[in-house]
């Protein structure tokens, strides 16, 4: 993993407090299972795992692949920086997600930065690995694939989310993509989020976030719980144009 200066009170590196995963973290990786048992012994032999702390970067524009990353638990945060300084958020990295296969594929730098909104385990797979599972294995091929192809989707939405101005949709788009089943298949129904972190993701004050999920829960599209979030209507969230107006 690249080396961060870290949140912690120690001096190590997230790259120096990697470890081998346990048979429970093992069990979170959603395409782990879908490897023959020779391919799979070499992923786990190579994946290593380690905690991340609020604020904490896996990832910095500019800087080589090392590692496939996937989020074991917690919330990591997909940004760019452009030439005046500002930062745009492409998404949210939730449970069950694995991200940077474009990077990996191509051994190129970052070209966007991946930051822990919370205290995170985030898991590696080393990208010489990551490639000697492509040359081998077509059922990671396809799971690839299949992550590429909704990525691609995920980021023309980010797109469209940045150009928005109604507040009200922004959340609600943002809710969206961190409920998609491919990428994030470990969110399940409930999303463990905060309001002030949905704030970083949607690019909005935590006061605005708070009377936009007011609302969309006032028309029955969400739940909130204690700790989180429950979509009940994801389409609602996806469309262009909410059938009720929202305030």
């Amino acid at each position: 993993m690249p080396h961060t200066r870290t949140a912690h009170a120690s001096d190590a590196t997230l790259h120096q407090r990697r470890r081998p995963l346990t048979d429970a973290e093992l069990d979170a990786i959603p395409w782990l299972h879908l490897l023959a048992p020779t391919d799979r012994e070499r992923a786990v032999d190579d994946l290593r795992i380690a905690e991340a702390a609020p604020g904490e970067y896996m990832c910095r524009m500019g800087r080589p692949v090392t590692y496939w990353f996937g989020v074991i638990d917690g919330l990591l945060k997909m940004s760019t920086d452009n030439a005046e300084g500002q930062t745009m958020t492409f998404t949210g990295v939730p449970p069950g997600g694995w991200f940077g296969e474009g990077t990996a594929l191509k051994r190129e730098t970052y070209r966007y930065n991946i930051q822990a909104l919370r205290k995170s385990l985030v898991a590696g797979l080393h990208v010489d690995t990551f490639h000697w599972l492509l040359d081998h294995s077509i059922a990671f091929n396809r799971f690839v694939m299949n992550q590429l192809n909704e990525r691609l989707g995920q980021f023309i939405a980010a797109r469209e989310i940045d150009r928005m101005t109604n507040p009200d949709i922004r959340v609600a788009r943002s809710l969206a993509s961190l409920f998609n089943p491919v990428l994030y298949p470990g969110v399940g129904e409930v999303l463990r989020i905060t309001q002030q972190e949905l704030a970083y993701l949607a690019g909005l004050s935590r006061q605005r976030v708070n009377e936009a999920l007011n609302a969309l829960e006032a028309q029955g599209f969400i739940k909130v719980e204690y700790g989180g979030l429950r979509v009940l209507d994801l389409q609602a969230l996806r469309s262009k144009v909410f059938t009720r107006q929202l305030p």
